[in-house]
């Protein structure tokens, strides 16, 4: 445990872990006893599991989250020609299935309070073209996927929710990755789900779809060496399913834990009359959702964010910045149309937006000492040197 006058880490994923070691070492032996690497009990164990835990009929182990998002607009044979209404300020991994496919991205902005898509704004995106629709879940919070659900109803338009960093969290009591026609989780190592490697998951109600998930998931192999259509190698190993299934066991007290650490920081930092005084926002929370808290994202304006993550590194505080660069800014994206007037609010959070340490173990004293680094950035005149 790291003594509160040292540095904070922005993560620690071996003292999350480490609870749990043995609980590791007895499931992952017995797979190596096993010999079931790959297609073992646990990850129809696994499958089961989530789809419970997501209160959907289905669930489908694969490689990775963006292997998750890629099968998905296979399933639903988005190609050449279809638009896939995406937000702009969100990973990577939501935009580039789209454009392995030959579709193409139109991006919408999000709300400025819980950086979110804007329902409003997908509902003016959709053209005749449009083929799937894509909100991400940022952050461990839904978006108002209800409005999504019923705006992309109305033109018998599927969802995909891009929920890589949101298993656990729900909109009105009904959790993330059953609203839409497809869900996504990502299993990184840093989620609130995270294993020891990659590894994602697809959940559906239609049995059909979860069925064309596993096709696309195998070569599109089946039976074995008769390809029906020409799928991907994307298979959740046997060592992460028996890992995941561990970490699912305790994935309710970490999220407590991440609830309990964002209330503080919540509590801290009105304390510190930073808040009063509109040199941070704090992240918002919509009264709709349960919110997981993968990440606490402040607001810092006036052009100081940057001057104040070197402030709180220098003092080895981690922090992050997710995400600097929006989509439609990314060099590989620079041969798509796109309107920047519309995107507004994701330009500003792209340059505003902070990430502090929220994982489950980090401390209350380490907490006070993120804060007290925050506050003694402003009291010491370092803002004047913020670009």
């Amino acid at each position: 445990m790291a003594d509160a006058a040292q540095g904070v880490p922005l993560l620690d994923v071996n003292r999350d872990n480490r609870p749990h070691r043995e609980e590791f070492l007895e499931a992952l032996t017995e797979v190596l006893d096993s010999g079931r690497f790959l297609f073992g009990p646990d990850v129809t164990a696994l499958e089961n599991e989530v789809a419970a835990y997501s209160q959907s009929e289905n669930a489908i182990g694969c490689a990775s989250g963006s292997d998750a998002l890629l099968l998905a607009l296979m399933a639903l044979e988005v190609g050449p020609g279809d638009e896939v209404i995406v937000p702009s300020f969100t990973f990577f991994a939501s935009v580039s299935c789209i454009t392995r496919l030959g579709a193409t991205p139109v991006f919408v902005d999000i709300c400025p309070d819980t950086f979110n898509v804007d329902p409003e704004a997908i509902r003016e995106a959709i053209t005749d073209r449009t083929r799937a629709i894509i909100p991400v879940h940022l952050f461990g919070q839904c978006a108002q996927i209800d409005r999504i659900c019923q705006i992309a109803g109305d033109r018998d338009i599927p969802v995909i929710e891009d929920a890589a960093q949101a298993i656990g969290a729900a909109y009105h009591s009904r959790p993330a990755g059953s609203w839409g026609a497809i869900g996504c989780f990502s299993f990184y190592p840093t989620k609130n789900l995270g294993g020891m490697g990659d590894g994602g998951m697809v959940t559906t109600g239609d049995a059909g779809t979860a069925d064309r998930v596993r096709l696309f998931a195998s070569h599109g192999m089946r039976p074995r060496y008769y390809h029906q259509v020409v799928g991907i190698n994307s298979r959740l190993d046997t060592f992460q399913a028996a890992v995941l299934r561990v970490k699912l066991r305790h994935l309710d007290k970490a999220v407590q834990s991440r609830r309990v650490n964002a209330d503080r920081y919540t509590r801290l930092l009105n304390e510190s009359q930073l808040v009063a005084a509109d040199q941070i926002v704090l992240p918002a929370t919509d009264p709709n959702a349960f919110h997981v808290w993968n990440q606490y994202a402040l607001r810092v304006g006036e052009g100081r964010r940057d001057a104040l993550r070197a402030y709180l590194s220098e003092r080895g505080i981690g922090s992050e910045v997710y995400y600097p660069v929006p989509m439609h800014e990314q060099q590989c994206f620079t041969q798509l149309k796109f309107d920047r007037d519309a995107l507004v609010e994701t330009e500003r959070a792209s340059k505003e937006v902070l990430n502090l340490p929220i994982f489950p173990t980090l401390t209350e004293a380490e907490q006070h000492r993120v804060v007290e680094c925050i506050a003694g950035f402003y009291a010491s005149g370092a803002r004047s040197a913020a670009a």
